[in-house]
């Protein structure tokens, strides 16, 4: 799931031939040619169901692709690009509108959890690196609540870094000091 497209039409044949499924926005400029095109349900967002060959003589996918048309809570209209002809189009569409709750657990994460970059390249070590973090993030909540500090999560993180080789207790202190009425 991503917003507008690459307009790397190798990288759709990549995904789609390593057994990846994608759904994103197509670029405006991005050259199509309709293949098939399919019947659209009543009362629906969606304004068309294609299968498109996508680029040009220089540039073109190899695979076939659906072209989803649809509108946006907003009236917008939104070109998608799928290569999930499994799925009826307003699944695709769902699926879409979903990415943003995948972008906001992301802002979340860079807000909250205080990675600025992964310090590994493995799978395993980004995991390890996000386990972590979500911990750290958990105890400070759980010493918030513990003393029922006023503190935000930021300042209770502060306090920590500040004394992290002193014993707890000078943290805890320091936390509890704040505390709501």
């Amino acid at each position: 799931m991503f917003d507008r497209g690459y307009l790397d039409y190798e990288r759709f044949d990549r995904m789609t031939d390593d057994g990846f499924f994608f759904v994103s926005r197509l670029q405006k400029n991005a050259v199509t040619r309709v293949v098939e095109s399919f019947e659209v349900p009543e009362q629906s967002s969606v304004l068309s169901d294609e299968m498109i060959l996508i680029g040009n003589t220089q540039n073109r996918a190899e695979n076939g692709f659906r072209r989803i048309e649809v509108l946006d809570p907003n009236g917008k209209e939104l070109r998608l690009i799928t290569n999930r002809v499994d799925l009826s189009a307003d699944e695709v569409a769902e699926l879409y509108k979903s990415r943003w709750a995948i972008e906001l657990f992301f802002k979340w994460m860079k807000q909250h959890l205080n990675i600025k970059k992964f310090y590994g390249q493995s799978e395993q070590a980004v995991h390890n690196q996000v386990y972590i973090a979500m911990i750290v993030y958990c105890l400070n909540v759980l010493a918030q609540i513990r003393t029922n500090s006023s503190l935000t999560y930021l300042q209770i993180s502060r306090y920590l870094k500040a004394v992290l080789w002193k014993p707890a207790r000078i943290w805890l202190r320091k936390i509890e000091g704040n505390t709501v009425p």
